[in-house]
């Protein structure tokens, strides 16, 4: 359903689309590409920088509920990841782009123990 509505959302006209998935994102507060799409879609880097932080930290914690222990791959392949995997390569070109270049530098280390392929621009 979510993911239903997200792809509604993202076909709405550029001049409703921000509005269309800010709305996903408050109906399904824990669906995490919804979260990474509203990044994409901020009217600025700090706005950005927030949503896809939300969508970071709810997916570290789900991934930690399905067991994950820190390390092992995250691949996009498995659509389950893509809303996390896109958080967290918005997270890294938006703390670049706010002057966090240690953060930006820890998320593409990170993205790259998760899915070397996506990290390398080989995947996705």
């Amino acid at each position: 359903e979510a993911l239903d509505a997200l792809e509604a959302a993202l076909a709405e006209p550029d001049e409703r689309r921000r509005a269309a998935v800010s709305s996903v994102v408050a109906r399904f507060p824990r669906f995490l590409d919804g979260w990474a799409r509203l990044g994409e879609l901020a009217r600025d880097d700090v706005e950005a920088y927030a949503c896809f932080r939300v969508a970071y930290h709810r997916g570290l914690d789900r991934l930690r509920q399905s067991g994950w222990r820190g390390s092992g791959y995250v691949r996009w392949r498995h659509e389950t990841n893509r809303g996390f995997l896109r958080a967290l390569q918005g997270l890294g070109r938006r703390a670049a782009a706010i002057g966090e270049h240690d953060e930006a530098e820890r998320c593409a280390q990170f993205l790259d123990q998760l899915d070397p392929e996506l990290a390398r621009g080989t995947e996705g």
